[in-house]
């Protein structure tokens, strides 16, 4: 199996790692962004085996969106090269800078399960923390959505409907991360930026999965030389 199809693959991998994480954690009463501490703290404390099961998907969800953005740059850079350009290396280091910053959002989580019980002023510290990390995680995506959209466009990899989309979900993210102090203070439709860029983000990416799934290198090869 070729590595294009590998990290295609993990693309797919990914997604469904990601969209499975949150179907476990919102069903048992992830509290939103902004959310009320009382809620919170009523959350952390009952559902913490909900939280660990959760959390025990992410690591492989960081190992297979940094297999894919390896195969994307792979595909992208010997276009690239002969421009001058290095967007798909922007998307590649937004990717890798959403693995970090999402790990700390996981790290709070899980921190979030031992002090709800015992010491209200920590937890409600510690959602603030997350519910910051989380929304300004935001950029980070967006930087990935633009390098690698851009890149793929002008690779002629994707398609227009596709780079649209990934530019489309990545100025939704980054306008809910430009706005976090007022998403985490006030519960409410700022709270949709987010949501509809990462549901946007999640066809992106399994859309440039089925991409690099199909690719064939010599094609491309023949293309860009």
């Amino acid at each position: 199996m070729g590595f294009s199809r590998i990290t295609g693959i993990a693309a797919l991998g990914f997604a469904i790692t990601i969209v499975l994480a949150n179907a476990i954690m919102v069903p048992a009463g992830l509290p939103l962004t902004g959310a009320e501490i009382g809620e919170v703290t009523a959350f952390f404390r009952t559902e913490g085996y909900i939280v660990a099961i959760a959390s025990a998907l992410t690591p492989a969800a960081w190992l297979l969106a940094t297999l894919f953005g390896a195969g994307a740059v792979s595909a992208l850079r010997r276009f690239e090269r002969g421009r001058g350009e290095a967007w798909s290396l922007l998307g590649f280091i937004g990717l890798a800078l959403q693995n970090a910053t999402f790990a700390a959002v996981i790290a709070t989580r899980l921190a979030l399960t031992s002090t709800a019980a015992r010491d209200s002023a920590t937890t409600a510290g510690l959602w603030v923390l997350h519910d910051a990390l989380f929304t300004l995680n935001g950029t980070f995506l967006a930087l990935a959505l633009l390098g690698l959209s851009v890149a793929g466009l002008r690779a002629a990899l994707i398609r227009p409907w596709h780079g649209a989309l990934g530019l489309a979900s990545a100025a939704l993210l980054f306008g809910s991360a430009t706005l976090t102090p007022l998403v985490i203070d006030h519960a409410g439709p700022l709270g949709l930026l987010g949501l509809v860029g990462w549901l946007m983000w999640v066809a992106w990416i399994v859309a440039y999965g089925i991409t690099l799934i199909r690719l064939n290198p010599a094609s491309l090869s023949h293309e860009v030389g």
